[in-house]
């Protein structure tokens, strides 16, 4: 095996080697519950990082934060070792950097409403498509007027004065109705009780800070604890997921072949991505993963079963690691069937019976050859990881974190200057010069300037009155719009 190769596992010495350049075409890691999918993503993270490329993770269950530690020596390690003939195996930490949208277990991750756009926010809070077309307006208006949508109740504020303004709006963005506002609102409520108020906000991740390496030029492992988000907001999940997939696209170089991965990201739980979202959002993830390969970036996705993944989208996932399937009734007996016909055939193994057959640890698995082609599907033991297996203690994992190159630069919430003061102040401006003008006039004069305010003077009086209580919100900088509807 060269320094360029994975080795995925093997069986009496027969090994399953990928080539690092093809970590660029995807993947897909499946099985049900308990057959080892989380130890195949461990083996693959920690062994990109020791070819020098930076890891994103999301971890579901809790159980991957190991992956910073040093391994244990263990019988059944050594014995698993031995059958595949691994030649150098060493037990070693990995650089990993904590993450944790709800600041409990790493540094905080977060961006704004703006940087998220329209269309995700509207999948977020599962819209209709009136209310759709009311918060692509609300983003709309905002750009025009300059004013940055940074957190919920930037949002709401701007929800609040489309609704006061409904008459003025309606020529050019048509009808915005109260009852629409108020289902939006409502929406609004229960995702700030789920905790995204917490997403929303700077100081706003650096994508950069996902792609270092260590002074060893190891790839440095990004881990994301999602233990609580998937139970309180699957869907926020999904959309974090799914915005930083476009930021990367947006913002990365162009890299062509290369010898290996700039970046690979492991999503867990790959069915919430997917779960009932749009055609257009379904659309736009398709082209993504399918553009994405050319700056470099592999995307790995892990479900209990590969259907979970839209057909346009798995067809381009190049590496395939299935774990057991079990076949209780006629339906799982189909998609076991379904799941066999995806792989390139072996005529030495029955794949649809062999899937049911597989022992913990055990993986049908079929890699890319360098052409570009699959290689017929082989059964194999996965390769032990070098890494701890199973989590770290509350103790380490603050040890951890205290060392950490990012400590400090996102813990604190930071309280600039806002969109909310410029607009007080230019409302109160507004206010003073209105007062001073009607007091110099007769009251013919003043009487016949009476009239229609515009947009604009509406947008900062009614701004100035539904915020006025919230001075101090922030301002982020933009990481630039994304594909799935961000400002530009």
């Amino acid at each position: 095996m060269t320094s360029k190769e994975i080795l995925i596992g093997g069986k009496d010495g027969q090994q399953v080697i990928m080539d690092a350049a093809m970590g660029n075409r995807h993947g897909v890691i499946s099985g049900a519950t308990g057959t080892g999918k989380t130890i195949t993503l461990q083996i693959l993270a920690e062994s990109y990082s020791r070819l020098g490329v930076p890891v994103f993770l999301a971890d579901i269950k809790g159980d991957l934060s190991g992956i910073a530690r040093k391994g244990k020596a263990h019988s059944k390690i050594s014995e698993r070792v031995k059958n595949i003939q691994i030649s150098e195996f060493n037990f070693q930490a990995n650089p990993t950097v904590f993450w944790d949208i709800f600041s409990k277990q790493g540094h905080p991750v977060r961006a704004t409403i703006s940087d998220l756009g329209p269309l995700l926010m509207s999948h977020m809070l599962e819209l209709n498509d009136t209310q759709t077309g009311i918060v692509y307006s609300c983003f709309k208006i905002a750009d025009e007027q300059g004013l940055l949508l940074l957190d919920l109740k930037d949002f709401r504020s701007m929800l609040n004065w489309m609704g006061e303004n409904a008459k003025e709006l309606k020529s050019e963005y048509g009808n915005i109705s109260s009852a629409s506002i108020g289902a939006i609102q409502r929406r609004l409520l229960v995702l700030d009780e789920q905790g995204a108020s917490e997403f929303f906000g700077e100081p706003a991740v650096q994508l950069d800070d996902f792609c270092r390496t260590d002074f060893s030029g190891n790839g440095v492992i990004s881990l994301l604890d999602a233990t609580v988000l998937t139970q309180k907001s699957p869907r926020l999940y999904a959309v974090f997921l799914l915005w930083l997939l476009s930021e990367l696209y947006e913002n990365m170089p162009e890299v062509g072949d290369a010898d290996k991965p700039e970046l690979v990201l492991f999503f867990d739980e790959a069915h919430l991505l997917f779960d009932q979202a749009p055609g257009v959002l379904v659309d736009k993830i398709e082209q993504i993963v399918r553009l994405i390969r050319s700056k470099g970036v592999g995307v790995y996705f892990i479900s209990q079963s590969p259907l979970d993944i839209p057909e346009d989208i798995l067809g381009q996932l190049g590496l395939k690691i299935q774990h057991a399937l079990r076949a209780y009734t006629p339906k799982d007996k189909k998609v076991i069937k379904a799941v066999a016909e995806t792989f390139r055939s072996n005529p030495k193994l029955d794949v649809e019976q062999v899937i049911k057959e597989l022992q913990t640890g055990e993986a049908l698995v079929s890699v890319l050859n360098k052409d570009g082609s699959p290689e017929p599907v082989e059964r194999v033991l996965i390769k032990p990881p070098e890494s701890q297996m199973g989590p770290v203690s509350k103790d380490e994992r603050e040890e951890i974190i205290s060392r950490s190159p990012f400590k400090g630069r996102y813990d604190q919430d930071l309280d600039r200057e806002s969109a909310y003061e410029v607009l007080k102040k230019r409302a109160e401006q507004t206010d003073i010069e209105s007062k001073s003008e009607k007091k110099s006039k007769s009251r013919h004069s003043t009487a016949s300037s009476r009239g229609r305010q515009s947009v604009g003077e509406a947008l900062l009086k009614s701004a100035a009155r539904s915020i006025g209580s919230q001075i101090g919100r922030q301002i982020i900088r933009g990481i630039m719009g994304s594909l799935l509807g961000g400002r530009r």
